[in-house]
């Protein structure tokens, strides 16, 4: 399992892992897409292809943007 928390909208959740699991992966079930969305693994903040382990901890952090 791994556990995640989409920041600023109260989601916390655990997810089944897999092997192979990338952030993208983890960013796309959550609803988001890669380009409206940052990950930090382990509070470190990763690229969309990095590997997720058994374990980890996801925090997915929305970009706002406006004019």
């Amino acid at each position: 399992m791994i556990r995640i928390k989409v920041i600023g909208r109260r989601i916390e959740k655990e997810m089944e892992w897999h092997k192979g699991m990338k952030v993208k992966d983890v960013i796309k079930e959550m609803g988001f897409n890669t380009e409206s969305a940052v990950a930090k693994v382990n509070g470190k903040v990763v690229l969309e292809d990095t590997r997720i382990n058994e374990g980890d901890y996801v925090e997915i952090i929305p970009v706002v943007s406006g004019g």
